[in-house]
Parts: C-alpha cells; structure tokens; sequence
C-alpha cells in the first residue's frame, strides 16, 4: 500500500515540477497550473482508487503542455501510466486548420482510449467546464457543444463521472440559455455596439447543424447492395444509413465514379456532430470529408453533404459573416486611424465615389459618415497594411490580402445573384469560417 501511495506522490510531484517549469499558470485566475491536475486526480480518485489511475490524472497534461515526453513518463512511472497520458494527449498539437477540424482529430483518438482514460477526461471536462462557465460566458457555449461531441464517446468510462458530467453539461447550458434571455434589453441600453455582439452570436449560434441536415434513409445493415442501390435512385439520396437492432451502425453511399458499387462503412466519429452545432463546425467536417452525419440524444438522425450548403440558411449565414467582416474592418479603421487619419490611404477616385454615395444616402434621410461608405475592398486595403491583420486573414503579404478580401468579394456577389456557391467558392467559404474564429477574438 505504501508503494502505491508513493507512485501517487511521485507523480504529483513531477507534474507540479513540470508545469512549474514552462512558468503555467491557469487561465482566468492566474492560479499554478498545478490546481487543475489535482481537481482531476481528486475526482478520479473517488471512484477509482488504483494508484496507476490516478497517478495518470495528476500527469495527463504534462506531455502536451511541457517538454516532458512520454518516454519520460514510462521510466518514471511504467508503461500503462504512460499509455493512459497517451490517450489524454491531444494529436491536434501543430496541426492546421480551424478548431472544429482540431477538435475533431483529438474527439477520434479519445474514442479509442481505454476506459480508465476516459474516466479521467471526465474529470477533465468538469473541471474545465466549472472554469469557463465561472470566466468566459462567450467562449462557454463552443465549449459545452464540444463537450456534448466528447460525451458521446466517453461512456466507457466510471459511470458516476459520467452521470455527473452529463448533468454539469446540462445545467451549464441551462445557465447559459437563461442569461441569453435578458441579452436583448442589455443589448438595446448598449447602443450601436450592440450590433455587432449580436452580429457575432448569430456567426457562434444563429444557425445550427439541424437547420441544413437532411433525414437520414434507412436501410437494414444486411439488405443487398441491389436493394440499397434502388433506394439511393429512387430517393435520391446519395447517402444511406444503415440499421441493426433499432440502431444506425454505419452508412452505404456510391463511389465517385458514376456506375460504382455502392460502398459501406461505419460512420467516423469525426464526421458525426450533434444537432446544435455550428455552421462553422459543419464546414470544417465537409472541408474535409463529402458528408457530416448529425446525431441527436444519441442516435445517427440526419446527414449534410456539401450540396446542402447551398441552402437558404447557409447562405443567410454566409451573408451574415461577411457583413461581420465588413464591420469590424470598419471598428479596426476607427480605433487605428482616429480623424479620418485614412483619407490618405486611398485613392481620390474612391474617395471621391465614397462622398457621393455618403450625399445620396444623406439626401434620403440616411445618417451615415464617410468610412461607412467605403467599398469592402478599399477598408481590407487599409487594414491589411497592419501585419497582425494580414494573419488574422491568413495571408502573408499584402497582395495575399488582397486575393482573399476579392474572394470574398465574388462569393458575396455570388450569394446576392443566387448564384451556386458550392461550385465556384467553396475554398473560400472553408478558408472564412476558419479565419472568423481567429478574427472576432480580435474585438
């Protein structure tokens, strides 16, 4: 016993040691990093007291937020503490892409961890959960969507953390979604500001995964190829699912050449979402895969291809985002260039066309200054100038920032002429919804 209590020890130590080390801190409160392990570790412990369990709690950080390796890790404390720190590590560390696409590389590798893993993710998300519902109403909401997409794969793990999990995530979104109703008198007493916290929730919350997704057909798991073939033309549909004992076990849908057999496989966690997601979540699994299945309480319900984003939601979601670009230009302009400082930063010709539209809209009654009336183009010409900016936007030089923002430019005319957006903008509607995150942190 008392070896056991040493490996504890030990392993408490090392990841104080380690997280001491880079100078962690906890987010929010400045706290040593070293109090999120041990709330881990204490959870962990009241329903599993083996001293390997808990000693992984106390390090499941260290190899993704230190130098430490896990080759360290399995000298100092044995291969199995090892391999459950492996399961707890992130593989998305330097990945590219946008959070969803993240979040959804690290949701398939903690699918396939062991279950005294997924007893400390449990722990893990609690504890995390209690933090950002107690510091970060905004970033709350993405959070407790990730972690509803988590729970779906953890319940191998001890079922009194589960349990206990699932009903911190509800109450943390019936706090949220109580706060969200007094948000609209606040917001009118907040004036004009308020317009664009109300523009970005519509980015975060407006539109969800429900809106576009399509009810999934349903064909037994075992029907013959023939069977399932008929369906999908008869339908319609390029996608079905497949069904065994009342359950959705995975999906048949054709190949990519015309004629080809209809292929089956199981659905892959990170092409699976739940029903409140995010737009911006579904363009990062379509970005990367041809269909994004939704779930809700548990089940496989519904399925989205890229052909669904040419919905009227999508493309009210779209618009909106652009609009959201085009006023926190403006804000960028304003708070860097007080006095009209950037007058001299654009051409007479344009400045000239943006008076006269300033006198038009005057003369109908409508108050508006002279930036407002500057094209898209000519502010993204200004604010790219700034090289933070230009990252923000994902582009390296100035003349980047120019293709991006004339992109930009073509899918919303696109959107305006209904004009497919699939076929002629789908790089730039990918490449948008990951920069927005990057962008609206900005603000």
């Amino acid at each position: 016993m008392a070896g056991h209590k040493d490996l504890v020890q030990r392993a408490a130590e090392f990841a104080r040691r380690a997280h001491r080390s880079v100078g962690q801190v906890r987010r929010y409160t400045g706290e040593p990093y070293e109090v999120h392990p041990q709330a881990v570790a204490a959870m962990v412990a009241e329903v599993n007291q083996d001293p390997e369990v808990v000693a992984a709690a106390w390090l499941h950080d260290v190899v993704e937020d230190t130098p430490v390796t896990l080759e360290e890790v399995e000298a100092a404390f044995g291969p199995r503490v090892a391999a459950l720190v492996a399961d707890l590590t992130d593989v998305s560390l330097g990945q590219e892409g946008n959070r969803a696409v993240r979040k959804a590389l690290d949701l398939a590798h903690i699918a396939r961890a062991a279950p005294e893993a997924k007893t400390i993710k449990l722990a893990d998300l609690m504890d995390n959960l209690r933090s950002i519902l107690a510091n970060d109403r905004r970033f709350a909401r993405t959070y407790l969507m990730e972690m509803e997409r988590l729970l779906e794969v953890l319940k191998d793990g001890d079922r009194r953390l589960y349990e206990r999990a699932v009903e911190e995530h509800r109450r943390g979104m019936a706090l949220l979604d109580a706060a969200s109703s007094t948000l609209a008198p606040a917001a009118r007493e907040m004036g004009g500001g308020s317009v664009y916290l109300r523009m970005r929730r519509l980015f975060l919350e407006g539109f969800t995964a429900m809106d576009i997704a399509e009810p999934l057909p349903l064909v037994p798991a075992d029907a013959p190829h023939e069977e399932v073939a008929r369906l999908m033309e008869e339908s319609g549909h390029e996608v079905v699912g497949l069904i065994q004992e009342g359950r959705v076990t995975g999906y048949a849908a054709r190949g990519p050449e015309a004629g080809e057999m209809v292929r089956r496989s199981p659905i892959p966690t990170v092409q699976l979402l739940p029903a409140m997601a995010s737009l911006a979540e579904v363009i990062g699994v379509l970005a990367l895969h041809p269909h994004c299945f939704v779930s809700t309480l548990g089940g496989v319900e519904g399925v989205i291809t890229r052909g669904h984003v040419e919905k009227p939601p999508v493309r009210m979601w779209l618009f909106g985002m652009i609009t959201i670009i085009e006023m926190f230009l403006t804000r960028f302009i304003e708070a860097h260039y007080p006095g009209e400082g950037w007058r001299t930063m654009v051409s007479p010709g344009r400045l000239q066309k943006a008076r006269e539209l300033v006198e038009e809209r005057r003369r109908r009654g409508q108050h508006c200054s002279l930036l407002d009336c500057l094209q898209l183009a000519d502010k993204a010409g200004i604010v790219m100038k700034d090289p933070a900016m230009r990252r923000d936007f994902g582009a390296r030089t100035k003349r980047e920032g120019r293709r991006i923002i004339k992109a930009l430019e073509s899918l919303r005319n696109n959107l305006a002429h209904g004009q497919s957006i699939v076929s002629h903008d789908w790089e730039t509607i990918v490449a948008m919804a990951g920069r927005m995150e990057r962008i609206l942190t900005r603000v």
